[in-house]
């Protein structure tokens, strides 16, 4: 079972040092409770503190994340302000883990549904959140948007084409996220072909309930991904693993993931994970925090787990973190130099912390 840290642990200080690329969080699964709270008696949204404590609370068997997201859409942005804030307070707090680069996910379809937004808005307040930050903290953003799976296939195709119409260079490419059991990939192929045409890049969740290795190889082989979300399931088809890895595909995977957490037995959760055996396969990973609110969880924890929980070593790590570099949507120019100088940071840190070798 998932365990927390003591403040004072010397792996959770070594990575917390570690500089950072984040891929895969989503920004409503990363809002602090004491906005979510401040926006429910904003707006009077029908919320009990009791349900505020539930969405907040990771239990044994964690559920309810998805009831977080669906009420910020519903009921509590109403703004370009109040994205503004979710994506200033998420980079900063990226920040305080040495995240120096971060690509997050926001989906419009249920935000503009619910608030009334325009795309430009919203999309507006993002971007001033991103500058602030990055003045602030020194925090480079980008946004993801994200196709909601759980809507139609013509509401996808309209994401992508107010992002044409939107265009911005801090708006780098178009993900998928919700639920994913009876939603497969395919469904989204004619947004993601549209996407591609117009340069953007691509991720899609796949493999990530359990869900048939099929998802993951539509998504990589007719979405022409460029990085696959969570992909678990890769590991019950070993072709599919040597495509991947031929491929070059990296799997952001998290660590704290839910649906392992509540159908794996506690004493062996860690030991059966899927993210345990993913590198022996072939399969690049990269660990993130996805909804690091309410999954309790931080960038720093998240690299900590890697070692704690599923047993890598650092030189692991640190190949971790050249697939993350590899994988971030960075110009050529941007990749070679943060890959030399963070390597090399990575290098000088091991040595300060002699009893981690």
């Amino acid at each position: 079972m998932h365990r927390s840290f003591a403040p004072d642990d010397p792996l959770l200080a070594f990575s917390r040092a570690l500089p950072k690329v984040e891929l895969h969080c989503h920004l409503l699964g990363a809002v602090r409770r004491d906005t979510f709270t401040e926006l429910v008696r904003r707006e009077r949204a029908p919320i009990s503190d009791d349900e505020i404590a539930a969405y907040y609370t990771r239990g044994t068997k964690p559920i309810g994340a998805i009831r977080v997201l669906r009420a910020l859409e519903d009921h509590l942005l109403r703004t370009p302000a109040d994205l503004h804030r979710l994506v200033y307070e998420y980079l900063c707090d990226a920040a305080s883990h040495n995240v120096r680069y971060a690509e997050f996910f926001w989906n419009p379809t249920g935000t503009l549904r619910g608030s009334g937004l325009r795309y430009a808005d919203a999309q507006g307040g993002i971007l001033a959140g991103i500058a602030d930050a990055g003045r602030d903290r020194d925090i480079v953003g980008k946004l993801i948007v994200a196709v909601d799976r759980e809507a139609e296939p013509a509401a996808a195709l309209e994401v992508v084409e107010a992002m044409i119409a939107h265009r911005h260079d801090d708006v780098i490419g178009i993900g998928m996220d919700y639920r994913e059991t009876d939603r497969p990939p395919e469904l989204f192929a004619a947004a993601y072909a549209l996407a591609r045409k117009h340069g953007l890049k691509t991720t899609a969740h796949a493999g990530e309930f359990g869900c048939p290795a099929d998802h993951i190889r539509t998504a990589v082989e007719r979405l022409k991904v460029d990085r696959i979300d969570h992909g678990y399931t890769v590991l019950d088809d070993p072709d599919l693993c040597r495509s991947c890895a031929d491929r070059g595909v990296v799997f952001t995977v998290v660590p704290t993931n839910s649906y392992y957490l509540r159908t794996l037995a506690p004493e062996r959760w860690a030991l059966d994970h899927p993210i345990r055996r993913m590198p022996a396969a072939g399969i690049a990973i990269h660990p993130n925090t996805d909804d690091p609110t309410l999954h309790h969880m931080t960038p720093s924890a998240a690299w900590a787990m890697m070692v704690r929980d599923f047993e890598f070593g650092l030189d692991d790590l640190r190949v971790f973190m050249r697939n993350g570099l590899r994988a971030a949507w960075l110009d050529a120019s941007t990749r070679a130099a943060w890959t030399g100088e963070y390597l090399a940071e990575f290098d000088r840190l091991r040595k300060a912390w002699p009893a981690l070798t």
